[in-house]
Parts: C-alpha cells; structure tokens; sequence
C-alpha cells in the first residue's frame, strides 16, 4: 500500500496488487491536482488513448470545510467513466467494474443526488413546467436532453457502486477493507498493511488551487470585461471559462468556477465588492465557486433564468442537504427572461436558452453610449452547429419547436458584437471554432479549452490571458470615491456630511502586494478603511488568520483605547486604503459619538473581529450593527445553557463550556466559540445542549440581527453539520 499526500485535504491511496486506487477528498479541482501530481497520465491500448487515474473516491464526512464544498465527485466520476473509459462501450478499461463512491450513508446519499442533478438538471416535464416553461417547449426539451444522455437518464446507482462506512469496517474490493476512527479519519488495510488518512484542514488551511495567477491592478471602468478563466474542467494550468464584467464602477461575475476567491484575490477584489452574478449553468466548472460568493456580508445578486436557477438551486440543495428554499437566504434572487433584454441598472443581458446536457443559457450584454450600443457576449457551454443539425432538425422526433430553437441560436450565435467570447471545447456538448469564421464581431475570444490553438483557430480568434481587461466605455470618474463615501456613511449613518467630508478629504493610497498596514503590538498612527481588496488579519501565536474586506476600518485600537493592534494586518493583493490620521480620525468620533457607548460598541466589535464566526469577509458596518446588540450573560459552573425559544447564538467571551448531542459530548468551547446554530436552521430548540466546565461568560447575539448574512449562516451550517457528524449522527430533516 502507498500514501501520497496530494494537497490539502486530498490524499492518494494506491494497492496495485488489489487494482485499488483511491482518490481520498475531492474539494474543487481534485482531478486537476492528480494531473499535476502525474497521478493521472495519458496512456494508450489497442490503439485507444485514454487516462490513468482513480476507480475510488473516499467522500468527507462533512460537506463544507473552511467555508468550502469539501464533496465535488461530479468531475472525479466523468473522468473516471469518460477519460478512462469505465462506461464506454468496447473500451479496454471497461471490465465491468464501476467506479466507487465510499464514505458514510449521509454523504452517499447526498453525492448522489448532487452528481444525478450535475449530470442531467431538471428530469422531468413538471420540473421545467414548473419555472414558467410552457408545457410543450418542456417536453421538447427534456427530448433534447435525453438526446445528450443517449436517450436515457440513468440514476447515479446505476452508474456507480457504493460503499457505506459508518461504523465497522468493511471491505471495499478485491480484500481492501477500510474503518471509519473519527470524523474525517479512515484507516485502510489489506494483507496486515495499513494507511491512515486525515482529511480534516487545520483551522488555518484551505483547499488548493492548481494555479499561480500573480497579482494585478485593475481599474472600475464604465463598462468593460476582465477576462478571469479561459480553460475547462481539465486544464490544471488556467482557471475554468469566465469573466468580470464591470458597469459603472459596480463588479460583475459571469460564472463562478472552483477558487473563484483566489482569482478575485489576485485582481485585488474582494468578495464583498462583487454586485451580482450572471449564472449560465451548474456543472461544476462554472458552479463550484458558489461557496466563495456565499463567503460576503451581504446577499450578492443572482441572475440567471428561472430555469437554470431551479437546476443549480437542485443541485445545491442535494450536495448540502439543504431545503432548496434556504438559496434565498443566501443570494438575492433576479430572474433574467429568454430572448429579451432584461434591463439591470443600465446594463441589458439578453440569456438565449442554449441546448445542454443540464439547463443553459448564453448571455449578450450591452449599453448605450455615444455611437450605438456597446455589447459584449458570452457563449459559454454552446453546442457546436454540426451536433445541433443532428438534435434539432434530423432528429426524427424533432418539431416546429426544434427548428425554432435552432433558427435562433443561428441567429444568435453569429450575432455581431465588440467582443465574442465563445466556447470551442469540442465534442457532443461544446464548441466549435470553425463554425464562427465569417463572425462579423469585432473581436472573438476563444475559450473553455485545454489544449492549444490550431492554426486554422488562430486565424478565427484571439487568445486571452489571466487578469487581461477590454475596455468598452472608458470611465471619466473616481468610482473608488464613491465606495468610501457609501461605506463611511453605512458605518456612520447619524454624521453629517460635513464630517464625513472631513474623512473623505484623506489621502487615497494604492499600497502593494505583501505591505504590512498594521504590526502587531506597534501603535498605529493612521485609521485605515479598505475601499478595494482584502487583508488579512493574523497571529502567528494562535495561528489564527482572518480576511477583512472592502468596507471594513482597522487601526481604530490606537484611538478607542490607546492600545497597540492585537494582530498583525498585511495586504493579501493590491489595495486601496482611504488613509486618516488618528488625530483627525478621534475629533470625529468625539463630534458624533458618546464616548462611553463607542467604547463599549468597540470593544464588542474587535472581540467578534478576533472569532472564527466573524473574522472574516464581515465588513466593519455588519461588526458594528452585532456590537451594539449584543449583550453579555454569566454562568456558573455546572450551570446548563439551553436554545432560547426564539433563534438565538451563545458566544463565549470567558471560561469553557462543553456542548452535548444526547448524551454525547461533540464540542467543547473556548473563547469565541459558540452554541445554539441549530435555533437558526431549524428553529427548535434543545437539539444540543451546553453546561459550563467552570465559571463562563457568554455573548447573547439573537438570529434576527444574523438574517441575510451569507457568510455567518455558512459558518453556522459548517459547525452545525460538523457536530452532527461526529458520531454519524443523521437528521432527515432538510435544514
């Protein structure tokens, strides 16, 4: 047996003499990082190329780790069945054997429900009736649909086999028996031979990216697009098909890949900045990143046609065991109507229903400016026009309403614009480059690959690389001014303006990659307010690292208190700081404030600044509104602490208090650990208690003022499954 650490949180176990390769965890990019590792190679038998790679993946306990969907199997199980060749017929590697998912009966039966909507979205004619689709057009596409599945929408069991670890071991295949010890902790054993594997992630990692992206400055214009993502599913050296667009000054994402995070990073902005989301569909590549948009203090916009929403909203709902109706928790929902333009603040998108193994839409966006409209479009997940002919029109069962549906992505398709972004992937369910040589857009872009051009490509359409931004309209305005006057005026919303002014006539700096802004236990001698980008907020003693976004103030220590800051703050990408000199900065607050009510507020604020739940990506505004309602409760020793009847959180300031499922201890807090997220879900009570190991102090913080703060019910969802977890606990109940 051989263990091979891959990255964070995956791990490789291999037993050759069993034919069992294992892929343990498989966050986003798992099949990416084997690439790199040269754990997945190309190979050839009878003439037939192919892949190596796992016939097993060893599924997490918990669903989200560190904020991130920790369970991805669907391009783990594609090229498992596809670029191996598991499924196809006449295939050496089709020996009959499936490919296995292992893991405990929670998590395979959510990883099946999520890769059966990955595979084929809605299933049924009431499904897409259901979002407003007449029925005929339903029926037709659902034809479509099955057109792209062979004809047959096959359950996730008939494609894999499953082998549930929840308390003994078992065997896997082939005299390969694996145990579950702990939560995240399997041991695998085969003839005396034994590996350990811990995918748990320290409190201080994260899932990798594949990508080195560098860091880049980029300007808000008026209307432009950031090109962020020109690769697909298998490139480990680009990010997946997407873009930015920016609308006077306001950040838009077409798509939202795995580690959308770390490329909005390495264009110094930070989540908190993002407007909205345009959605084209949910297959992982363009749907893994949603774990990084829910990481914001405010809900982000989601726009995408009904249809499309209700299949990501599917998809989610299974992989998280979630009610489909908490996604309006968690984003604000626009839809976008078909073949016309929807009209989002001044900038109209036109979504054309695109034919797709899972619902899709192709966007065109455009504005009026001096000259005519200025348009941009987006053709992600097309089909070529050669596999459209086959599926529409000599289809025997196709219809009048096929042939529509062609005319129209005929029309659309070729549909001239400034910029064309468009999906050359090839094969049954993409692009094709040559079906676009007499374009008559001004500029074509070809994406979503992960080989080179081929000369006769070349000749059709340009490349684009990482952080590359095409400028529509030029901005003749400072939109950065503009923030720091909205933030300023969130977090002091009683100040006159004449004050705020005063803050505002401050210089704007553009500070470096890497720039430390505030040392840990050196009085600082300016306030700073994050107007773009992120820093990050660490102690290198608790190896405890927190991220602070756009509109968050730090430095306000050395002037409420006179204190020194308590960590070390360090720009995590290029950034823009309205820097105020302390001095100024303390006239201001004893114009507006009282300062014995400050005081309080402040010190309540970087207490939840220095906790896992708050620390990050919750701007200074939210952190504000929480400090002024939160109040302190004391417990006694042995005292019990149960659920309120209305939803309510228990943060421990001081002391220790041990958390209890049934009879079963599952936690025990510390500063800044907290009890009660099951008031917030399920809105009962009891489904855990706490008692105080010794005498303790709590923050009582009630659900209401928490309502609407994606990133805070991420984290309680996060700690909620993790307890239940713990002793493969399970709750029918979707929460």
């Amino acid at each position: 047996m051989e263990k091979i650490k891959v990255a964070n949180g995956i791990y490789w176990v291999e037993v050759p003499e069993a034919d069992m390769y294992i892929l343990c965890g498989c966050p986003a990019d798992a099949v990416k990082h084997l690439m790199k590792r040269g754990l997945i190679i190309p190979k050839s038998k009878d003439g037939i190329s192919y892949e190596s790679g796992p016939n097993a993946i060893l599924l997490s306990d918990v669903s989200i780790q560190n904020s991130s969907f920790s369970n991805l199997a669907e391009f783990p199980v594609l090229q498992m069945l596809y670029r191996q060749g598991m499924i196809i017929p006449q295939h050496p590697n089709n020996t009959g054997n499936k490919p296995i998912l292992i893991g405990t009966s929670y998590q395979i039966a959510a990883q099946s429900q999520y890769i059966y909507r990955g595979n084929f979205g809605l299933t049924s004619v009431k499904e897409i009736k259901d979002t407003g689709i007449p029925e005929a057009i339903a029926k037709e596409m659902l034809r479509i649909k099955r057109r792209f599945a062979f004809n047959k929408i096959s359950k996730t069991e008939d494609i894999l086999d499953f082998c549930i670890v929840d308390q003994k071991a078992v065997e896997i295949r082939n005299g390969v028996f694996i145990k579950r010890k702990e939560l995240n902790i399997y041991e695998f054993k085969y003839n005396g031979e034994a590996v350990e594997v811990n995918l748990n992630l320290a409190s201080h990692e994260d899932f990798e990216p594949t990508t080195q992206l560098g860091f880049h400055k980029i300007k808000r214009e008026y209307f432009s697009v950031i090109h962020i993502g020109e690769g697909d599913g298998w490139d480990a050296n680009r990010p997946c098909m997407s873009s930015i667009i920016t609308f006077q000054g306001k950040i838009y994402l077409i798509d939202t890949g795995p580690h959308i995070l770390h490329s909005l990073t390495a264009l110094g902005i930070s989540v908190n900045e993002i407007e909205g989301i345009f959605h084209t569909h949910g297959h992982d590549d363009h749907f893994a990143g949603l774990t990084s948009l829910v990481r914001s203090d405010h809900l982000i916009k989601y726009f995408a046609p009904a249809v499309v929403r209700a299949s990501v909203v599917k998809k989610l709902a299974a992989l998280m065991s979630i009610s489909e109706e908490r996604f309006k928790r968690l984003f604000e929902i626009h839809t976008l109507h078909f073949n016309r333009w929807n009209n989002i603040d001044g900038l109209e998108v036109k979504p054309i229903y695109s034919p797709h193994p899972v619902e899709d839409a192709f966007l065109i966006f455009r504005t009026y400016w001096e000259g005519g409209y200025k348009t941009y479009a987006h053709l992600s997940d097309i089909t070529s026009m050669g596999v459209l002919q086959k599926y529409l029109i000599d289809d025997k069962e196709s219809n009048e309403i096929s042939k529509k549906i062609f005319n129209n992505l005929n029309k659309n398709y070729f549909y001239p614009t400034d910029i064309k972004k468009i999906d050359i992937g090839g094969g049954m369910i993409h692009g094709r480059a040559l079906d676009f040589v007499k374009d008559k857009s001004s500029k074509i872009i070809l994406s979503h690959t992960s080989r080179s051009l081929s000369i006769a490509e070349k000749e059709i359409g340009s490349n684009a690389t990482f952080g590359m931004e095409d400028v529509l309209i030029t901005a003749h305005q400072d939109y950065c001014m503009r923030s720091a006057y909205r933030y300023l005026r969130a977090y002091f919303p009683l100040a006159p303006d004449h004050d705020l002014a005063m803050l505002l006539n401050c210089p704007v700096q553009e500070l470096n990659v890497g720039l430390i802004l505030l040392k840990k236990g050196v009085i600082n001698t300016h306030v700073y307010l994050i107007i773009t980008g992120g820093v990050e907020y660490i102690d290198a003693k608790t190896k405890t690292r927190n991220v602070l976004s756009a509109g968050s103030i730090i430095g306000e220590d050395a002037v409420l208190s006179g204190e020194a800051p308590q960590r070390t703050c360090r720009a995590m990408s290029y950034i823009k700081v309205l820097t105020i000199p302390c001095e100024l900065y303390k006239v201001f607050l004893n114009r507006n404030f009282m300062s014995e009510d400050i005081k309080r507020i402040f010190e309540n604020k970087l207490f939840l600044q220095n906790t896992w739940l708050f620390g990050e990506m919750v701007s200074s505004v939210i952190l504000n509104s929480i400090a002024k309602l939160m109040r302190l409760k004391v417990i006694k020793k042995g005292e019990e602490l149960t659920s309120a009847r209305t939803p309510t959180i228990y943060m421990l300031k001081t002391g220790e208090v041990q958390v209890f499922f049934e009879d079963k201890q599952v936690d025990t807090l510390t500063s800044g650990g907290f009890f009660g997220e099951e008031s917030i879900f399920l809105k009962q009570a009891n489904l855990f208690t706490a008692s105080a190991a010794k005498d303790s102090s709590v923050y009582v913080i009630l659900g209401d003022i928490l309502q609407f703060k994606p990133i805070i019910e991420w984290k309680l969802l996060e700690t909620f499954e993790k307890r239940l977890r713990t002793f493969g606990t399970q709750l029918e109940k979707s929460i």
